[in-house]
């Protein structure tokens, strides 16, 4: 049982989160328990005044009951769904094939909305989705502060429009779109939905195969924010009157098409609801309006053209009525839910830290910090109520505490220099008034909190939210811009290299920082305001809570904590992590191509597969074929069942399953038949002779090699039936490594086949990431930076940079150059080391290798044939790999692959036809390259040649 906690992050954020940080309030206390945590909320506890109390637990049971059935749906395969939405499934879930992994949360989300439209109803449970009491269905997704919630809006979108394109008549689908968000903001930052825009979602992310992209592209989306639902012959804030404009005039106004079957997207949909007399009663009549036009306006949608989804994405879904979150103003609709909490122990948001203890003689009424809820104290709170003017000074403990956190942000400033952070970190206050707000502004600017890193005018910030709320709407119903435009795009920027934000390190807001807005560098937080809600915390913290690197920590398999350092903002979500030892996190560092070295950019061939052409007649080289081994411990021949009475195994009731009864059966002529039935398939598509001679000689290779005695079964104990069944279980490995022997042996041309959508991957290619590793500066590196993952890779990275002989390089990390291979009968990415175009434009992938293992020798076996394939093609240049086992060994394989290059003057003649080449180009273009032994020489026979044969 523990109070204060020294790592929260307990999940890996790519998988079902399987254990829980649980609260007891007998001991007051948490522990680590197995197990994911039910889906729910937190409410205040109606009796308790504890100030540890987190407040009473609310379990979602229909999410939980939902929950549950698509997880059982997920482990059966997805049964039901169509053939498009299988293979984006298959995609979304293939790391390899998308280069990327996308959280657990965000598949989950996706799978819902799909498993509620697409799962037959047997796998579907009795209970309905309430309705929210309007005329459509919504189907609400909660997930926490930067979980991804915009990657799941693109995903159902791709769902949705690719799967309408190929089923036209398929109704539970549409390629129409309307997606509404709250403010200019979030509606400037859903624009990556577009699929025609640039930096859009579903190519930044890999979110769709490039042989459906073009299906998406005829989908019809219009993104709006709630002020365009407002009728134009309506007074700007008047009630919603239908007027003189038709629901279907307004619907085309809208959507911009006279097209039906509209799929509502909702962001921040915490904005969109129905409340009650007694609910609204809680809401502000400029609130209750806003919201009130946005669900209105979906009405008249729906009636002119039909909604037939609706889906809403939102941290927080309760109508905002009164002081806390209850039952009453929580969405019915929600369907899935990924809360604060779980974000915080995956990892995905940053850790928050508050002040509960301080080494002061004086502590609040509940024997707290005084910074843990400032404007609770009973000397700030009349303070900061009065309408006082902003040279008047702050109080004492308001001062204390901003000495206490900037002294903190200069700290962690300096870490983040010292670390070649080229953006700062930043400190935001949220204050109760504009009043306030004006008082502490006066206090940076004349240097009286003596701090001056946060005070000068260019990296000092002051937003006034209601201000730029109230531009935002002159801009949306006039179209036209003022003042506020500069420093709305400064606040949305922050952070960004090259932008109008990317030097701001003190933001001082009122009430609240508008929703959307993403700034990753937060590390602070003052909070100078009533906080009447844990909702309005979340709201708060929210703000600092996205993360700059999403990088796994290789030693734990999980995220490096980061952190946001917060006074003034009573969070009580979780236990908060202690500052003992801790210090400010290491800042991340961004990697990128940088334009300005484009010269230095490596492209390469994206090739699907290698086929063969085979010589007419197969040959093996027996003595050079290695032994094949194989592990029999692992094969069971008798499995004990026991039957289950009133949940419990009864081992009276025992019975077995026993191979050695169809010993018999198992003949090793049926193993031989299995093998080569395989390797047949396998040589078939590249063989353009006799079918039934290749399976002759296919049938006499692999009866020998099984007779041969080169497949040894170990831990067998003498069993032959267990050699047998181990065979069987190993067919992949056997059928691999025959393929392999007849391919070395009488392999005539290798074939490259490309990817059609995307022949040829390069540098370019390379989305901005984070990393926390050491980096250096790379000048031959079309990357901006060189990031580096050990000692030897840097004397490596260092020893490229120094080289004459090199003219480019890059490591290959994030890069995308990946070659399959076979290993234990599965296919793998290899991911090579580096890329390096040497001066004589030979381009060498170099491998740092310790010691081989036998899947590193898999690997090179399967790059050296990736090598000769490219070569033999001889479109993509010379290609040549080698591999570096000792740190000084890098110049030496540097300076052999040029010299392996063609010298001038060397020519290359063709003994088939007479063709002669007496140039590099000259032999590049008729003959092409083969890699012998490390080093590129011509081919023997022309191109002309080898393709006639």
């Amino acid at each position: 049982m523990e109070r204060k906690i020294k790592q929260l992050i307990v999940c890996n954020p790519y998988e079902e989160p399987a254990r829980h940080w649980r609260y007891d309030r007998a001991k007051k206390g948490f522990e680590l328990v197995p197990g994911r945590r039910s889906a729910g909320f937190l409410i205040a506890s109606a009796k308790s005044g504890d100030p540890d109390d987190p407040g009473e637990f609310r379990e979602l049971e229909g999410v939980n009951a939902i929950r549950g059935a698509v997880g059982r749906w997920r482990s059966r395969g997805y049964p039901g769904v169509t053939g498009i939405t299988g293979q984006l499934l298959e995609f979304w879930r293939d790391a390899g094939a998308r280069g990327s992994r996308l959280f657990f949360c965000q598949l989950e989300a996706i799978e819902t909305l799909i498993w509620l439209a697409e799962a037959p109803d047997s796998e579907r449970p009795e209970a309905e989705i309430p309705s929210d009491g309007g005329p459509f269905r919504r189907l609400c997704c909660k997930m926490a502060t930067g979980t991804g919630k915009t990657i799941v809006m693109a995903m159902a979108i791709a769902w949705q429009a690719i799967n309408r394109e190929t089923y036209p008549h398929d109704t539970r689908f549409s390629k129409n779109f309307l997606v509404m968000s709250p403010n200019l903001t979030i509606k400037s930052r859903l624009e990556v939905l577009r699929p025609e825009s640039e930096g859009n979602f579903y190519d930044a992310f890999e979110l769709v195969p490039e042989s459906l992209r073009e299906r998406l592209l005829r989908s019809r989306l219009a993104i709006h924010n709630w002020h365009t639902l407002m009728p134009e012959s309506d007074p700007p804030r008047g009630v919603v009157k239908l007027g003189e404009e038709s629901d279907a005039v307004f619907a085309k106004r809208i959507l911009g098409h006279d097209l039906g079957d509209i799929v509502v997207i909702n962001d921040e949909a915490h904005h969109a609801y129905r409340a009650s007399p007694k609910q609204a009663r809680g809401i502000s009549k400029r609130d209750l309006e806003r919201d009130k036009r946005w669900i209105e306006g979906l009405d008249r949608i729906h009636r002119a053209r039909g909604i037939t989804h609706c889906f809403d994405f939102s941290a927080t879904p309760f109508i905002p009525s009164g002081r806390n979150a209850s039952e009453d103003t929580l969405f019915g609709w929600i369907v899935s839910d990924f809360s604060l909490n779980d974000a915080i122990e995956s990892g995905l948001t940053k850790t928050p830290r508050i002040a509960i203890r301080d080494d002061s003689s004086r502590l609040s009424e509940d024997y707290r910090s005084r910074f843990y809820h400032m404007y609770g104290d009973r000397e700030v709170r009349p303070d900061l109520n009065r309408n006082a003017k902003p040279e008047e000074k702050l109080p004492d403990l308001v001062k204390n505490a901003y000495l206490l956190l900037g002294r903190d942000w200069i700290e962690t400033r300096r870490h983040w220099e010292g670390s070649g952070s080229k953006i700062p970190p930043v400190m935001i206050t949220i204050c109760n008034s504009t009043s306030t707000a004006a008082r502490v502004m006066h206090s940076f600017r004349n240097d009286r909190l003596e701090l001056p890193e946060l005070s000068t005018c260019e990296h000092l910030l002051h937003i006034d939210s209601s201000t730029i709320s109230r531009a935002e709407e002159r801009e949306a119903l006039t179209g036209k811009s003022g003042p506020e435009e500069d420093l709305r795009r400064k606040a949305d920027t922050v952070g960004r290299i090259g932008e109008p934000g990317e030097q701001i390190r003190n933001i001082v807001a009122v009430q609240m920082l508008s929703e959307g807005w993403d700034a990753r560098n937060v590390t602070h937080i003052m909070g100078l305001r009533a906080f009447s809600s844990q909702l309005l915390c979340e709201q708060v913290v929210g703000r600092g809570l996205r993360r700059r690197s999403y990088e796994i920590n290789p030693k734990t398999g999980l995220f490096s904590a980061e952190y946001v350092n917060v006074f003034g903002v009573p969070f009580t979500f979780l236990p908060h992590e202690g500052r003992d030892g801790g210090g400010p996190e290491k800042p991340t560092t961004a990697i990128e191509p940088s334009p300005s070295k484009s010269e230095h950019a490596i492209s390469w061939p994206n090739i699907d597969r290698i086929d063969t052409d085979f010589l007419p007649r197969l040959a093996v080289d027996w003595e050079a074929l290695s032994p094949l081994e194989l592990q029999g411990d692992g094969t069971s021949l008798s499995v004990g069942m026991a039957q289950v009475l009133a949940g419990k195994p009864h081992i009276d009731k025992m019975s077995s399953i026993d191979l050695r009864r169809i010993d018999g059966e198992i003949r090793l002529q049926r193993i031989i038949f299995l093998a080569v039935r395989d390797v047949y398939d396998d040589m078939a598509p590249g063989w353009k002779g006799n079918r039934e001679f290749l399976l002759i000689q296919v049938a006499g290779i692999v009866e020998r090699f099984v007779l041969s005695g080169k497949i040894v079964v170990t831990d067998a104990r003498g069993d032959r039936l267990r050699e047998k069944i181990t065979m069987l279980f190993n067919m992949q490995k056997i059928v691999a490594h025959v393929c392999k022997a007849i391919r070395d042996s009488s392999a005539e041309r290798r074939l490259v086949r490309l990817n059609a959508a995307k022949p040829t991957k390069s540098t370019y290619d390379m989305r901005r990431w984070h990393t926390r590793k050491p980096t250096g500066q790379a000048a031959k590196s079309h990357i901006n930076m060189a990031v580096y993952d050990s000692k030897w890779e840097m004397d490596a990275e260092e020893e490229m940079e120094r080289s004459e002989l090199v003219a480019s390089w890059v490591k290959n990390d994030h890069v995308g150059f990946a070659i399959k291979y076979l290993y234990d009968g599965a296919v793998h990415d290899y991911w090579p080391d580096f890329l390096i175009r040497l001066r004589n434009n030979v381009t060498l992938i170099l491998e740092i290798k310790g010691v081989e293992s036998r899947r590193d020798g898999e690997k090179l076996r399967y790059l050296r044939e990736w090598v000769d394939a490219v070569n033999e093609d001889g479109r993509f240049g010379a290609w040549t790999s080698d591999v570096a086992f000792k740190p000084d060994s890098v110049s030496g394989i540097i300076a052999k692959h040029c010299r392996g290059a063609v010298p001038a003057g060397e020519s290359a003649r063709c003994p088939q036809c007479g063709r002669i080449a007496q140039s590099r180009s000259g032999i590049e273009a008729d003959f092409g390259f083969r890699n012998v032994r490390g080093f590129n020489r011509p081919q023997s026979r022309c191109r002309r040649c080898r393709a006639g044969s």
